[in-house]
């Protein structure tokens, strides 16, 4: 028997098994890449669904003039609260970058204070109010699009 035939037998499948493992490894990373980014996408989409759901059902209280100074305060904090937001937000503070992060952060804000002054009944603030809160969206709609690399 040929040592030589032997050895190159072995040596050529130790390349091909090595090969193929940096092939899938590659692809493995890739796919992971891939399911990151699909599950960042979802959780953005889902964080300005709640933000501008939040943003109409305070829309809606302001536009109820019938409505007294406790009910106001009812739903303006009912729907704070069921908008879905806040618990969003927490998720994106895991896995979205810094500028994310930050945008999202003062779009809260932004939904926050709204919520204040209709429930406190400040009608005189309420368009500036609403201005810099479809402000604070827009800009983390901007940040979340540059993060995904969807900004043209």
């Amino acid at each position: 028997m040929d040592w030589g035939t032997l050895v190159g037998t072995a040596v050529g499948g130790v390349v091909a098994l090595a090969a193929t493992m940096i092939a899938e490894r590659a692809r493995s990373r890739r796919d992971e890449a891939l399911r990151r980014q699909e599950s960042k996408r979802q959780l953005y989409v889902a964080y300005l669904a709640a933000l501008t759901r939040t943003r109409n059902e305070l829309k809606d209280i302001v536009r109820s003039p019938a409505l007294g100074h406790q009910e106001r305060a009812r739903l303006s904090a009912e729907a704070y609260r069921e908008g879905g937001a806040y618990e969003l937000r927490h998720q994106l503070g895991l896995f979205a970058p810094a500028p994310v992060i930050s945008a999202s952060d003062e779009a809260f804000r932004a939904i926050r204070d709204v919520r204040d002054l209709v429930r406190d009944g400040a009608p005189g603030t309420l368009p500036d109010a609403f201005e810099a809160m479809i402000h604070a969206i827009r800009d983390l709609r901007d940040a979340m699009r540059e993060d995904l690399g969807t900004d043209g």
